[in-house]
């Protein structure tokens, strides 16, 4: 019978100590690459620094608030998920000391490290649309972006009677592209399927971008789906405020004569806020420092090293990497990163590079999924042998079953994918 180690945590008491390979992030990227790196070498002294105890997995909240997941089903402990052979040091990171390979946590620890790999995920900012936090989970206003709000979405569409649905998308970088236009069409096949309630519904898309995706071949396909819903689409509509008294969403607008302010009444409002680096990130050596990418950690796009410390690396949200920020990306670059940062613990060259490849499932619908996936210069990169911009039910059921039992079972335990379907269905050329 196997035996289970449980990963060592630290006790949280300022301290200093020293680790081979320090991991800040115990989300996709870093449990996936600290399993992949033990996977490679089980001697590796590697420490997560992650302060939550709980893992989540979320790409499932969109099926959360379509009603189609319960929100435990995209939740496990922490503990659970850290790589046997790692340490899990159970804190925050306050500061990146890279001149000195040191970390500072908010409980006065000093971690020191040989290597450093960067990827606390994303930090959304509530706070950047006025009114927003005070309106959150009630009348209306709803964001599959945090746990506590996903099913309050499927309790606002079971409950919609009948209006003005607004569904907005930001003009920052945001995790997961298209999920801002998943749970609008989820919505609106409920609506449709209610008596009274399609017919009187105008379902609005209030987007701060120029068009639906940034892939040409998968935004003709949502340029149809939105035509044949009868979806409102408002182009260069970025929120900046919620008026829940009196329900308006306030919106800057961007048009050929300039800029001006726009209010739209909504009897239910979805919102996916502006994000960014989290501040410890932001404010640190280690961010670009100025231009588009200005806060995220800036690393080479192909090799995941950084381009001034060449012993941090970074992957997922936080990356500077110019690609959709989702899970699957990190399914990408998470190879590339392990391969390249033991080559450059054994002094060898760099071999491997990561050609941008992300996959964005865009749920068009119940029992519909295009399956978008592509690479740095947007063009489609399918694992799949026929169109990927169709929509499909074969791949509403990888969606919903395939891609979950993966980011548990394989994705998670740094296993590679094995079998001839996973290899068929997840095995990059």
């Amino acid at each position: 019978m196997t035996t289970l180690v449980s990963p060592k945590v630290t006790s949280i008491k300022s301290q200093i100590r020293h680790h081979q390979i320090v991991v800040v992030g115990g989300g996709t990227a870093g449990i996936t690459v600290a399993a992949q790196l033990l996977a490679k070498n089980k001697n590796l002294d590697i420490a997560i620094i992650e302060p939550s105890e709980k893992h989540y997995y979320q790409p499932g909240w969109t099926l959360v608030g379509g009603g189609v997941f319960q929100l435990e089903q995209t939740i496990k402990d922490q503990q659970d998920c850290i790589p046997q052979g790692a340490t899990w040091i159970k804190d925050y990171v306050e500061t990146l000391n890279p001149d000195r390979n040191q970390v500072v946590t908010r409980s006065g620890s000093q971690i020191q490290y040989e290597y450093l790999v960067l990827c606390p995920g994303i930090q959304i900012n509530w706070h950047s649309i006025k009114g927003l936090k005070e309106a959150l989970g009630k009348d209306g206003v709803t964001s599959n972006y945090a746990k506590e709000y996903a099913a309050y979405t499927w309790e606002t569409i079971q409950n919609f009677k009948g209006g003005t649905a607004i569904f907005t998308q930001p003009g920052t970088p945001i995790k997961c592209g298209g999920a801002p236009q998943k749970i609008m069409y989820m919505a609106d096949d409920v609506f449709q399927s209610k008596s009274g309630v399609g017919v009187n519904t105008q379902v609005l898309f209030c987007t701060a971008g120029g068009k639906m995706f940034a892939v040409p071949e998968y935004c003709a396909t949502l340029d149809k789906v939105v035509e044949r819903r009868n979806i409102q689409v408002n182009f260069q509509h970025n929120l900046k405020e919620i008026k829940a008294d009196t329900k308006e969403a306030i919106f800057d607008v961007t048009t050929n004569e300039g800029a001006k302010e726009v209010s739209i009444h909504y009897d239910m409002i979805h919102v996916t806020p502006p994000m960014s680096a989290p501040d410890f990130v932001r404010e640190s050596p280690l961010a670009v420092s100025e231009g588009a990418n200005k806060g995220w950690t800036d690393v080479d796009r192909n090799t995941l090293q950084h381009h001034r410390y060449p012993n941090v690396f970074s992957l997922g949200d936080v990356s500077s990497l110019p690609t959709s920020k989702t899970a699957a990306a990190v399914r990408g670059q998470a190879p590339v990163l392990v391969s390249n940062l033991l080559s450059v613990m054994n002094a060898q060259e760099k071999t491997n590079t990561y050609n941008g490849y992300t996959c964005c499932p865009l749920i068009t619908g119940y029992n519909s999924v295009v399956m978008a996936e592509f690479d740095y210069n947007n063009k489609p990169d399918s694992c799949f042998p026929f169109n990927p911009a169709k929509e499909r039910f074969s791949m509403w059921l990888m969606k919903r079953h395939g891609l979950p039992w993966v980011y548990w079972n394989r994705m998670l335990k740094g296993k590679p994918f094995e079998g001839k379907v996973l290899k068929a269905l997840f095995c990059r050329k």
